[in-house]
């Protein structure tokens, strides 16, 4: 996967150095300074706060100060529904989504941030977007929606956690299971109630009863919750491999950007990929050790049958997805046809 993201810096870079040497006033160029806000979905101080902050500042290095980065954390300005309107309108010129949280706006998103049952290879992920179709289908519909598609970053694995063990599909049946957009209709279909609470709404939930288990954003987010503290047990499978998020630039100030400038910012885009995959890894590792010092349990090895159970569920949510708008059906057909879907 390193080597991946390297070949594709080495790209982005060899594309900076070929537009620059054909420029014939360097000082020209440098005349212009571009002053970015750039609103991500962190609070100030935290771990994936940092990982933002070296993306802004690689720009900002990369570009010799061409392009000046204001960070604005979460809830600074622009609540987290409500990033993709501030880069669209211009209020912001760069942001990091969460699709779930505007699919009324970008029903593809939910597809694009990983569905239940995908691969939980971030390499085979990364050749998804890249080599196998889907970067340009998303770079299209983003256009349309007045924002440049930069670059998509992942994070870990979604996992769900339970108060009682969970020793087969069959179990999850009747279970009243904090899921979110697409994760709640694949519980669904396994025969669980899915209930839609906030994430800061989880552990007091679990803890009186209300519901039987939970969903997070990936692992770190059910240490950083306490959530073992009143759910000991974690069901083996992945719901879904990972997540893909995108970085976006308001379109009519990314069109204004010089070529050596856009492929500076998509180099960068790049590394903070990287840089955020290589550091998810070692979050997470900690978090499921610091989870089992307190007491989590995972669930015994599936079962083939269970294994089978859990991707035909995943299945017809992907099919239900697919005939809910053009763009989630044309990435999810490619998807179908690569080893993401397995």
């Amino acid at each position: 996967m390193k080597a991946f993201w390297q070949k594709t810096r080495k790209t982005l870079i060899a594309s900076v150095l070929t537009v620059t040497a054909g420029v014939t006033s360097l000082q020209a160029m440098a005349e212009q300074t571009y002053n970015w806000r750039f609103s991500n979905l962190y609070s100030r101080g935290t771990a994936y706060g940092e990982v933002y902050e070296n993306f802004a500042k690689n720009i900002e290095t990369m570009s010799n100060g061409r392009i000046k980065i204001q960070m604005l954390y979460a809830g600074e300005g622009v609540g987290e529904s409500g990033v993709l309107g501030a880069v669209k309108s211009g209020l912001v010129q760069m942001g990091a989504i969460f699709q779930p949280s505007h699919a009324g706006e970008i029903p593809f998103g939910v597809v694009e941030i990983g569905l239940p049952g995908t691969t939980a290879d971030a390499t085979k992920l990364s050749a998804l977007f890249h080599e196998q179709g889907w970067e340009p289908v998303l770079q299209k519909a983003y256009n349309q929606q007045g924002v440049e598609w930069v670059e998509a970053y992942f994070q870990p694995a979604v996992y769900v956690i339970t108060k009682k063990p969970v020793n087969s599909v069959e179990d999850f049946k009747g279970m009243k299971i904090r899921a979110p957009g697409a994760y709640g209709k694949f519980f669904r279909e396994l025969g669980a109630s899915p209930v839609a609470l906030s994430w800061n709404e989880i552990y007091t939930s679990l803890a009186t009863g209300v519901i039987d288990g939970a969903v997070g954003s990936n692992l770190i987010d059910h240490r950083d919750g306490n959530h073992v503290e009143v759910a000991k047990y974690m069901y083996r499978l992945p719901v879904a491999g990972a997540q893909a998020m995108p970085i976006i630039v308001n379109k009519k100030v990314w069109d204004s950007l010089p070529a050596d400038l856009q492929a500076i910012v998509k180099t960068a885009g790049a590394r903070h990929a990287e840089e955020q995959l290589d550091k998810s890894s070692v979050w997470v590792n900690k978090a499921v050790s610091e989870m089992e010092a307190k007491g989590l349990q995972w669930s015994p090895e599936p079962s083939d049958a269970d294994k089978a159970a859990w991707h035909a569920a995943a299945e017809k949510v992907w099919a239900e997805y697919a005939q809910g708008d053009k763009v989630s059906a044309e990435l999810i057909k490619i998807m179908e046809g690569t080893d993401a879907a397995k």
